[in-house]
């Protein structure tokens, strides 16, 4: 486990229902590493390219963070949520039926480039030294500020199908953005309302999504150096086993 205490970058394919945290949880089991992060949250709900670095890679993990990310997944038009994605529960709902293709194209237009995107409520931005998500699950009025983000290219990527009330899309832009305020927001400018319904995130600066591992397949590969190591060690001890054994019949030889 010598090169991860050294330092590794490990791209993995987070897992629907695991958080971020769960992730790196199990590379520190696995390794045996206890210097473990991740360079960018995926939410739950999300699945997709997390990069996570080990020993002395762990420094270069504001440089993964600052790089531009690309996501791809679906909006649910037709109502909203309060965490702004299937984390809490559908609500407030309206016809969808008379949107076009041509009005969710213009529609990406309106959120394309430099804007002003405020953070959810339900998210870990710190508000007065705590999450804001512990004070929005109380109940507590509070007001996040609007953040500039970019967002290089928002493309809706299934037009022909027409598919309502689910709208796929793809997005590149900057880190700090949420996909799910984006959702929230795309709706209320449709003024049907709208929340993510599934998240992927496929690039992450120069690493895409096909060259990463599933947790089985990082655990294989583990495994694999595991017992590559053993059969080596094994290998070695019988070496010097049979040396040892040599060198003494030598010996005894020459007292003769």
């Amino acid at each position: 486990m010598q090169p991860f205490l050294d330092g590794q970058v490990i791209l993995i394919n987070k897992p629907l229902h695991w958080t971020s945290f769960d992730a790196v949880k199990k590379v520190r089991i696995l390794t045996g590493v206890s210097k473990v992060g991740h360079a960018g949250t995926l939410d739950p709900l999300a699945t997709g390219l997390l990069i996570i670095c080990t020993g002395a890679f762990t420094k270069r993990i504001n440089t993964f963070m600052a790089q531009i990310k690309e996501y791809t997944g679906s909006f649910h038009l037709g109502a909203t949520t309060p965490t702004y994605d299937l984390e809490s529960t559908p609500e407030h709902f309206k016809p969808f039926q008379q949107i076009t293709k041509e009005q969710l194209l213009e529609a990406t237009q309106h959120f394309t480039g430099e804007i002003f995107q405020t953070p959810p409520i339900h998210s870990a931005i710190k508000k007065d030294g705590k999450p804001a998500y512990l004070a929005a699950r109380k109940g507590e009025e509070i007001k996040l500020d609007p953040r500039k983000i970019t967002i290089e290219q928002f493309e809706i990527t299934d037009i022909d199908s027409y598919t309502l009330p689910s709208v796929h899309f793809r997005v590149v832009c900057t880190t700090g953005t949420y996909i799910r305020t984006l959702a929230n927001d795309y709706g209320a400018h449709l003024q049907t309302g709208a929340y993510l319904s599934s998240l992927c995130r496929t690039k992450i600066g120069d690493f895409s999504l096909d060259q990463a591992l599933t947790i089985e397949q990082f655990e294989a590969q583990i495994r694999g150096l595991k017992e590559n190591y053993h059969t080596q060690q094994s290998d070695y001890q019988e070496h010097q086993h049979h040396h040892g054994h040599q060198s003494g019949h030598q010996a005894g030889h020459h007292q003769e």
